[in-house]
């Protein structure tokens, strides 16, 4: 007999009965706010060209690496889900075959929040009333199939159906915004924004740099020829973004290291990675530090906000890179230091005014140690929402401890949901929402605040905030 699926109004709140009551009463009044969603993966041109859906496979578990590494993990091989080989090899093809195996495990997910955002997904967006199981998986197939088919399921009306009122999409430093172009013309260009990633041009030691040194000329209308050709390149293409709409740069590096480099020598190493030769590892980590300052000094300059996700180790599994490709679930969390690290551009900048930085980490040892204490400290800084691997919600709850005793609650980037699966973003806000609901509640409980200083505080970290974090820019 297949399981019922429903939520349960009160799911990740408290269960002391009356902290749970005040969380209540504090998550009715953010329940109906707007979805900030100002770092995200979902793709330009999906909203640009607003195509539709494909099937529930293709949405909901081919391209979502935290739904198919679970499965990975038990040993499903990431072919048979349905994962492009990049040689063009022999992966599943049938969408409805990919969807039963995933249903047939769904015990697999019992306890991690990609359950909690599936649930959410299929009851309130899909509708389902069901529990996936190999029982369920043909009707829950039709289901998702029928609900995606409709029209009014396209990108830009789940805009408002979701009620988004702005998302960021992230977009590599080469890119011509030609989407972007196309979503102003259809009048998104204030709703859909892009962000500023540059890391493909700056990591000097990976496969693929000069291809894309040479793409990120070609957008930005010159020749990249030597070290101040690409800082130039890069100082025009943010001032696109910029006029695009654009609000924060991204910055994904392993380290935090953000440190100069003698001139002389980085543009040495500049024309000899261009003239083909590999830099060592040490050298390339010196030029990574190197650009992190430049980065930090151009964004004094035109005042886009440049958000650090340091700390993780990408692509582990080198046999899965090269047969899948990369961000397929295979990225793990190293420990990663800040204070030292970030030292020199916080001297520059970190009480400049015009400068904004979010610190994101998956290393939550720092949140008490480092980060809250930075950003409790320079006007420069904020400290981000739990990311990837602590967007969960006891991850989420241990975050709230460790950060806001040190920094408060108004030195935080506000919630951002930094996914591909769009369907999910819902999800992840409401369960963001429920857990600073519950964390509130107890404060109230405490004594440490009463209930309308908590519902403001709740109310600010879904709108204030993150609207404080990210401010628009003259174009």
């Amino acid at each position: 007999m297949a399981r019922p699926l429903t939520l349960h109004p009160h799911r990740a709140l408290p269960a002391d009965p009356a902290v749970r009551a005040i969380a209540v009463r504090i998550l009715e009044q953010t329940a109906p706010l707007p979805l900030i969603c100002m770092h995200g993966h979902v793709e330009a041109e999906a909203f640009a060209r607003d195509t539709p859906f494909a099937d529930p496979a293709q949405l909901l578990i081919v391209p979502d690496h935290y739904v198919t590494r679970m499965l990975a993990s038990q040993g499903v091989d990431l072919a048979d889900l349905g994962v492009p080989r990049t040689d063009g090899g022999s992966v599943e093809t049938d969408s409805r075959t990919i969807w039963r195996r995933f249903c047939e495990n769904w015990h697999l997910y019992r306890g991690t929040p990609s359950r909690y955002w599936l649930e959410h997904e299929l009851v309130e967006v899909f509708g389902v009333d069901e529990a996936p199981s190999a029982d369920s998986a043909d009707r829950l197939y039709d289901r998702i199939a029928e609900a995606v088919a409709d029209p009014a399921f396209r990108p830009q009306q789940l805009l408002d159906r979701f009620g988004i009122e702005i998302i960021s999409t992230t977009d590599p430093a080469s890119s011509d915004l030609s989407h972007h172009a196309s979503l102003a013309e259809q009048g998104l260009g204030e709703r859909v924004v892009p962000t500023f990633r540059p890391d493909a041009a700056l990591m000097i030691g990976r496969d693929g740099w000069a291809q894309e040194v040479e793409a990120l000329g070609a957008a930005a209308g010159r020749g990249i020829g030597d070290l101040a050709g690409l800082l130039d390149a890069l100082r025009i293409q943010r001032r696109r973004f910029v006029a695009a709409g654009a609000r924060a740069t991204d910055h994904g590096h392993l380290s935090t290291a953000a440190a100069p480099m003698d001139e002389a020598a980085a543009a040495a190493l500049v024309a000899s990675a261009l003239a083909g030769t590999v830099p060592t590892p040490e050298e390339a980590a010196a030029f990574e530090a190197h650009m992190l300052l430049q980065m930090a000094a151009m964004s004094c300059e035109d005042g886009l906000v440049m958000q650090l996700h340091p700390g993780v180790l990408r692509d582990h599994a080198g046999g899965i890179l090269a047969r899948h490709g990369r961000d397929k679930g295979y990225d793990i969390p190293v420990a990663t230091e800040y204070t030292r690290s970030l030292r020199p551009l916080l001297e520059r900048f970190g009480h400049d005014p015009r400068f904004h930085l979010v610190l994101f980490t998956v290393d939550e040892t720092v949140f008490s140690r480092e980060i809250a204490p930075l950003a409790g400290a320079y006007p420069s800084v904020r400290y981000g929402a739990p990311w990837w691997f602590l967007d969960s919600p006891d991850g989420m709850r241990r975050f709230r401890e460790a950060a806001t005793e040190t920094a408060g609650f108004y030195n935080s980037s506000g919630f951002v949901d930094d996914t591909r699966a769009f369907a999910s973003i819902p999800a992840r806000h409401d369960l963001a929402r429920r857990i600073d609901a519950g964390y509130l509640a107890r404060l109230v409980a405490e004594h440490r605040l009463e209930e309308d200083e908590a519902t403001q505080t709740a109310i600010d970290l879904v709108t204030t905030v993150p609207r404080a974090a990210y401010p628009p820019l003259a174009r």
